[in-house]
């Protein structure tokens, strides 16, 4: 009997994925976002945002085990992950589109401002999304901030202290109001803060705006983050 698996990407409607865990309570969730080294496709341009691009090849690797797509194309995504759906159900995936632009906080962004290592940080709080787990943390008086949306390399978070403090779209994922722009562009001023955004991706615009007004560090990255970009945040995080 082959897996059954429920895709998703970025902050569907809570309310969408209680029901389609009633219809198919055996079903794996796979977030869609990660890279999780499948083969690639030539589906999207080369010059792309790594993320959207991670949907498709993950989706098109998976075709065989996966039964739906739960798709969000509003705030709680982008506008690529809007045209993301439509390739994918024009390419003959089971696809349901949702919107939750929620604006106000639900939860208290407690794990944002723990003694959490930062990738656990945000692994916690993208897994909460579906599935709320319980861990043990204590809040602490910040080093560092770091601002954006989880990564493509992961492994560039381990490169910050524990006492970092998470801000931008992840501390709105984790306050379940994905669609709050007064909080993602909310960062403690006091603190010294790297702002991230995946190349190509829109939320450059407010990353490198952030950044400047608080004298913080701009980073975009592709895929992988190059020896360059390892030596700023390096740079930063000793000098700072």
């Amino acid at each position: 009997m082959k897996e059954s698996m429920i895709g998703f990407w970025g902050y569907p409607d809570p309310q969408i994925i209680k029901t389609i865990k009633e219809t198919y309570p055996n079903a794996t969730w796979i977030d869609l976002d990660i890279d999780y080294k499948n083969p690639r496709t030539n589906i999207l341009p080369d010059s792309y945002c790594k993320i959207i691009k991670n949907i498709i090849d993950n989706t098109i690797y998976l075709k065989d085990k996966i039964i739906k797509i739960i798709a969000p194309i509003g705030k709680d995504k982008c506008d690529s992950g809007w045209f993301a759906a439509a390739i994918l159900k024009d390419l003959g995936f089971n696809v349901e589109t949702t919107i939750f632009e929620n604006k106000e906080p639900v939860f208290v962004p407690r794990i944002c401002e723990s003694n959490l290592p930062l990738k656990k940080k945000f692994e916690l709080i993208t897994g909460n999304i579906i599935a709320r787990a319980e861990v043990n943390y204590t809040k602490t008086n910040p080093k560092f901030g770091f601002w954006g949306v989880p990564p493509n390399d992961l492994s560039i978070l381990d490169m910050m202290p524990d006492e970092t403090h998470v801000y931008g779209w992840t501390r709105c994922v984790e306050a379940g109001c994905p669609a709050n722009l007064e909080l993602e562009m909310y960062v403690n001023p006091a603190v010294p803060t790297v702002f991230y955004a995946q190349s190509f991706c829109s939320k450059t615009q407010l990353a490198k705006y952030l950044a400047d007004k608080y004298n913080g560090l701009f980073i975009d990255v592709d895929d992988y983050a190059t020896k360059s970009t390892r030596a700023k945040i390096e740079a930063f995080v000793k000098l700072r």
